[in-house]
């Protein structure tokens, strides 16, 4: 009696039907008759407004008067997020972008990058090293800008005075040696550096002492 009430025949429905914010469906109202845009999490809803059943979502009517709307919610008041209008369950891993993969865990999220942040330093053979955005790519790539053109021929000039394995002049760089790996008897420090006959950058290792150990205590007789 009341779905007659509700619900009339036939139906009439708007010629054009209505634009949905983002994250929310075109889906049928609770009569099966008009288009409407489902509710999302948290929106009023009742039996004609339904909830969005494709996010798990269904109309909670316990905390609302006699009479009034209820509430779209999660079924058997299960947590989820809402990211960029759309909702993900609890657990639910996704891709708001190629970029990033984030994990849905009690109402909240995290989200870890999906492209590598590596650094990369000037070398000899690509001394302007610079992150683009490839078309058809997620992930930005490192281009070499090309070199000066005086820089060139600076190089040539300068290839009788380099090393005879390399065609340019190598420009020295390096970090500073880390601090000693044993805090007493004999360590490794290491560095970065491109000081070498072939003039690219390597990890590099010496020997250091910072104090001798002292001496164990004698062993006790049999």
């Amino acid at each position: 009696q009341v779905c007659a009430q509700l619900c009339r025949r036939p139906c009439y429905c708007p010629w054009v039907p209505p634009r949905c914010p983002r994250g929310s469906p075109l889906v049928l109202d609770g009569c099966g008759c008009c288009k409407i845009c489902a509710r999302r999490l948290g929106e009023p809803c009742d039996f004609l407004h339904v909830c969005d059943q494709s996010q798990g979502l269904v109309c909670d009517y316990s905390s609302a008067s006699a009479g009034t709307a209820g509430t779209c919610n999660f079924e058997d008041d299960e947590e989820g997020c809402e990211v960029n209008g759309r909702l993900y369950r609890d657990g639910e891993v996704f891709q708001p972008s190629c970029k990033i993969q984030c994990h849905c865990l009690d109402g909240g999220f995290t989200c870890i990058p999906l492209c590598q942040e590596d650094v990369r330093l000037p070398t000899p053979d690509c001394p302007f090293p610079r992150r683009v955005e490839i078309p058809g790519k997620c992930c930005p790539e490192w281009i070499c800008e090309a070199q000066d053109q005086q820089l060139l021929r600076d190089a040539r000039a300068a290839a009788g005075a380099a090393s005879p394995l390399l065609r340019f002049p190598c420009q020295e760089w390096g970090t500073e040696w880390s601090a000693c790996s044993a805090t007493c008897g004999l360590g490794l420090a290491t560095r970065v550096s491109n000081q070498n006959r072939y003039c690219r950058l390597e990890t590099q290792r010496r020997l250091c002492l910072l104090r001798p150990c002292p001496a164990l205590p004698a062993a006790f007789p049999a």
